[in-house]
């Protein structure tokens, strides 16, 4: 619940450029991926079903992420992110008014859940990329990608937990 009287803006977001503000910062990330589908099992890349019993299905790494809002390109637009590993390239992201976003040569549908979630969706080739961006606490933010064929069968997917950093304040000089 908000209350009406504070400065704060509202959590979680009500609005796209809200959201897109609320992302910016340095990231600490969790990220785990999930083939659920075939996956490679030697260097002669053959796809065999998942084994239970075998690793080959899942993998998880510690990253840092660094995200800049980008202001609009255009009057009343919501703006845009810019995304990458801290000492990495980056990728940006430019989200229209319509619904739309672009990331390169990239294109697709985003949606802000009544919930507070952002919804990404990329179809290309006849399969779909779905993210879902949502946060728990300003600084902890959760995200889900599940890429599906053509055919609707589950190809990956990743959860990934985010933990902005955040300065300490200065020590009171004596």
């Amino acid at each position: 619940m908000n209350d009406q009287n504070s400065d704060q803006p509202p959590f979680p977001p009500e609005e796209i450029g809200g959201f897109l503000r609320l992302c910016a910062g340095e990231w600490m990330s969790l990220r785990s991926k999930f083939a659920l589908g075939a996956v490679s099992t030697s260097d002669d890349d053959i796809e065999t079903d998942i084994d239970a019993d075998g690793d080959a299905w899942h993998s998880s790494e510690r990253g840092e992420l660094l995200v800049t809002f980008l202001e609009p390109e255009a009057p009343g637009g919501p703006g845009g992110l810019r995304v990458g590993p801290k000492d990495g390239m980056a990728q940006q992201l430019h989200f229209g008014a319509d619904g739309g976003f672009r990331s390169g040569d990239q294109a697709g549908r985003w949606q802000l859940w009544p919930d507070g979630s952002l919804e990404l969706l990329i179809t290309a080739d006849g399969g779909k990329v779905r993210e879902r961006i949502w946060f728990t606490k300003p600084n902890l933010r959760l995200r889900s990608t599940v890429e599906t064929g053509a055919d609707g069968s589950p190809g990956r997917a990743s959860f990934s937990s985010e933990i902005r950093r955040v300065s300490r304040p200065a020590a009171p000089v004596s």
